[in-house]
């Protein structure tokens, strides 16, 4: 079977893959039954798989899991969690957090990587309300935005979800800041 994709449709790893990535092997751990959403190329789920228990990686676009495939990462094609099943202890995402007008979008595949609606925070919002499905108890996730995205407006959404917000890594790179959330679900005290 052939793995061949189209690369300029598929997100490389950049600035921001490479702090997700080490924010990731800091958190995961040899038991861990890992997800990463929107997986791009396939590198972190690539870097990740011999140090955690199982990983799966998945992507909207046909390209990335192919892309993500082809690295010998067991990728399927999903919006999110939409067909995911299961809980994990650990989720990564890299989200599209870019604030993204009609005039922008180019209606290709890699539109959905970098495309975070008007806001930047569109598909954050999707990802941070299903996001407590898939969680084991005591599970966490790792969420990459960029301060073009809103940090404040992203943890008040987090909240507002029943998680629990804690910034574990930043970087400044040219145009904005990256951040990576630690989210775990809040207990009712």
């Amino acid at each position: 079977m052939s793995f061949e994709y189209i690369s300029d449709q598929v997100y490389s790893p950049r600035e921001d893959t490479f702090l997700l990535l080490n924010a990731a092997l800091a958190e995961a751990g040899p038991d861990d039954r890992v997800l990463e959403v929107g997986c791009g190329s396939g590198f972190i789920s690539e870097k990740l798989k011999t140090r955690v228990s199982r990983i799966l990686a998945t992507d909207i676009n046909p390209h990335a899991v192919r892309a993500a495939k082809a690295k010998g990462v067991e990728a399927l094609r999903a919006d999110l969690f939409r067909g995911i099943r299961g809980r994990f202890d650990l989720i990564l995402f890299n989200a599209p957090y870019l604030p993204t007008s009609d005039e922008e979008r180019t209606g290709e595949w890699i539109d959905y990587a970098l495309d975070g609606g008007a806001s930047g925070r569109v598909t954050v919002e999707r990802f941070l309300r299903d996001l407590g499905d898939h969680l084991q108890p005591g599970g966490r996730a790792l969420l990459l935005i960029s301060s073009l995205t809103g940090l404040d407006e992203v943890r008040n959404m987090a909240m507002d979800a029943g998680l629990r917000p804690r910034e574990t890594a930043r970087e400044r790179c040219f145009f904005e800041q990256l951040h990576v959330l630690r989210l775990e679900i809040a207990h009712k005290d």
